[in-house]
């Protein structure tokens, strides 16, 4: 498949939310390990939590909350710090499960909320940027160079759709 930059599928939300991300990229944990920072505490204090807490959820939550707010119109993501609270209250239509997207990569667009399960309650999310083939760019939070579920900053990451941890993807359209 070639990438994936077909806007027409993607949500009037889904562009600016990717493009405000794009803009936090470089966003640190003050001091590093903390889960706190000036932009971290902005990220846990929209989902209602103080400083202190995993926050890649959260930083989801507020950009796409941040783009709504500025549009007046409602937030269509879950208000949780929770990756698997967020991927259970979702609705069914608005999921796209891994075996599917596995599939058919195209179904992936900018914008899409990953959703990464490790058991045991954990787990780790960002926003989709782009695909190619096999491989997802995404946008995360409260990760690092290492792709680490529990880093310090907003980073750039590839992942693999073969990613045994990946359980599928969230559109919000």
């Amino acid at each position: 498949m070639s990438e994936n930059i077909n806007n027409e599928k993607v949500s009037g939300l889904a562009l600016p939310a990717l493009g405000l991300a794009v803009q936090q990229l470089g966003q640190k944990e003050t001091p590093m390990g903390s889960n706190s920072g000036p932009m971290v505490d902005k990220y846990l204090l929209s989902v209602g939590l103080s400083p202190g807490y995993a926050w890649c959820q959260a930083f989801v939550y507020w950009c796409y909350a941040s783009v709504a707010a500025k549009q007046n119109v409602r937030c269509p993501v879950i208000r949780t710090a929770g990756v698997k609270e967020c991927w259970n209250k979702v609705a069914k239509s608005q999921k796209i499960m891994a075996a599917d997207a596995r599939r058919n990569p195209g179904m992936i667009a900018p914008g899409d909320q990953f959703i990464l399960l490790f058991g045991n309650g954990s787990g780790h999310t960002g926003l989709v940027e782009r695909t190619e083939n096999d491989v997802i760019f995404t946008i995360e939070g409260n990760s690092n160079e290492d792709g680490s579920r529990e880093g310090y900053e907003v980073v750039r990451h590839t992942r693999k759709l073969a990613d045994k941890a990946l359980l599928g993807f969230i559109k919000y359209n």
